[in-house]
């Protein structure tokens, strides 16, 4: 691949950036790499030490100043790290100075001006990329790090960060390489007899490469999970208490409650943190036949989030037995066949629900009983909403969260699948040969290998400048 980024690495350009947010704070980053970061920011800073003479991995005080004027513009300590132990793999210092809009702006001005180019989104990753300090996979685990908005999507990245996700990859890359290459050497000297492949256990390599894939792909439900979080969608008959319950999960106000039916004429959304998770909880109107215009497009809108749920919470109300209404919403979520659990709400009253006949319309279901007056089960529930998502246990093992990494995992298992069955089938070489090429390139692309300039551009694109 080479692009724009990639020859300016070639030709020396040095680059530099803010690398904090925007908006004010204690500490705010000018970062700078290259092999002219130490020499450009020798010139803008004055402290005891020449930068030029400091050693690697060396932190120094003092001022930052204009190199035209000499006007002080602040007071920073400076990082001095030498290649090749840096990110970048690379020179790079970072000037740690005042968290403010003007201050950094004013610093990165001086910066620039003393030789540095403005970097472009994502160049710093890039460069570690095109450095070999990261393969494509990790710096991809960058950024899903940065936008991580629960704990397993930061442990997922980090882990993929780690390296994880590229040893298990590189390992089936070379197996799927060590196939292609005995089985292109095979055509290639097809006239002679002493390289004839042992057919057995081609197959039997073939078959566990095929099957290693597909292991990477079965948590690809949980993947989504932790990328978007589950959508649980909560649904009952109207003045049931969704709204009420919506509000006691969430611990705030989100859903207008009153007595009048009907209320609720819209989804309303919020979000629960929950076990790792980010739980997007949706109170929809109350099923029910209705003459109001309004009131029928909320209807309409609730379905239509119950086919799309991850899981369905039915809430019924303890307090009064149940009615046709209720046992008719019952049905038609069963019939969805998406996993929910009832929650049966207003426990704080007497019961008066008969729960055997709950039982009935809801089979393998878990009933919890509730009140979103008092708080009483919510924790219940909550457990319920964990297991619903994890099961008893965790997740072990390497996870594909990325989803063009899943993508090209499903592609090269279902290029290995096509290559075993022609193997099995006795078909010729050539048969075998194509799938194998279309398999090793797929699990290749997940590290980078062999890309293209435009994904990569497209990939880094989505970085912010700085990072």
């Amino acid at each position: 691949m080479k692009d724009s980024a990639e020859a300016a690495v070639v030709r020396g350009d040095t680059i530099a950036a803010i690398a904090t947010p925007p908006g004010e704070g204690g500490i705010g980053i000018v970062r700078l790499s290259g092999p002219e970061a130490v020499a450009v920011a020798d010139k803008v800073f004055r402290g005891r030490v020449r930068l030029a003479h400091a050693p690697s991995h060396t932190v120094h005080y003092g001022r930052v100043v204009d190199p035209r004027t000499e006007e002080v513009l602040d007071e920073a300590l400076v990082l001095v790290m030498r290649a090749p132990r840096t990110f970048t793999r690379e020179d790079v210092v970072e000037i740690q100075g005042h968290g403010g809009f003007f201050v950094l702006r004013s610093v990165l001005r001086a910066v620039l001006s003393a030789g540095a180019r403005l970097a472009e989104p994502g160049e710093f990753t890039l460069r570690a990329f095109l450095n070999g300090r990261l393969d494509l996979a990790q710096a991809e685990a960058v950024l899903d790090l940065i936008r991580a908005r629960t704990e397993h999507a930061r442990r997922f990245a980090l882990r993929q960060l780690a390296g994880d996700v590229s040893q298990v990859v590189r390992g089936l890359f070379e197996e799927a390489q060590a196939l292609r290459a005995q089985v292109e050497l095979e055509l290639d000297f097809s006239e002679h007899d002493e390289g004839e492949i042992d057919r057995e256990e081609f197959l039997r390599r073939l078959e566990v490469l095929r099957r290693r894939v597909g292991d990477l792909l079965r948590g690809k439900a949980l993947a989504r999970l932790v990328r978007e979080g589950p959508a649980v969608v909560l649904t009952g008959r109207p003045n049931v208490g969704k709204s009420s319950l919506l509000n006691a999960l969430l611990r705030e106000e989100r859903a207008i409650v009153t007595p009048v039916p009907g209320t609720t004429r819209d989804v309303v959304t919020g979000e629960l943190e929950l076990a790792g998770f980010r739980f997007r909880l949706l109170d929809t109107a109350g099923l029910r036949a209705t003459e109001d215009p309004v009131e029928s497009i909320g209807v309409a809108r609730a379905r239509k989030a119950l086919r799309e749920a991850d899981l369905v919470l039915l809430v019924v109300d303890g307090s009064s037995p149940l009615d046709e209404e209720d046992e008719e919403i019952a049905r038609y979520v069963a019939s969805l066949s998406v996993p929910t659990i009832v929650v049966v709400n207003k426990s704080d009253l007497p019961r008066r629900l008969e729960d055997r006949r709950l039982a009935e319309l809801v089979p393998s279901s878990p009933i919890v009983f509730v009140s979103a007056a008092t708080g009483e089960g919510l924790e219940e529930l909550e457990d319920r909403l964990r297991l619903s998502v994890l099961g008893d246990g965790g997740w072990e093992g390497v996870l594909l969260v990325n989803e063009r990494h899943l993508r090209l995992a499903e592609e090269a298992e279902a290029a290995l699948a096509e290559a075993e069955a022609s193997m099995r089938s006795g078909a010729t070489l050539d048969l075998v040969a194509l799938p194998l090429r279309v398999a090793s390139e797929r699990l290749g692309a997940i590290l980078g290998i062999d890309v293209g300039e435009d994904l990569v551009r497209q990939i880094f694109s989505r970085f912010c400048v700085g990072k």
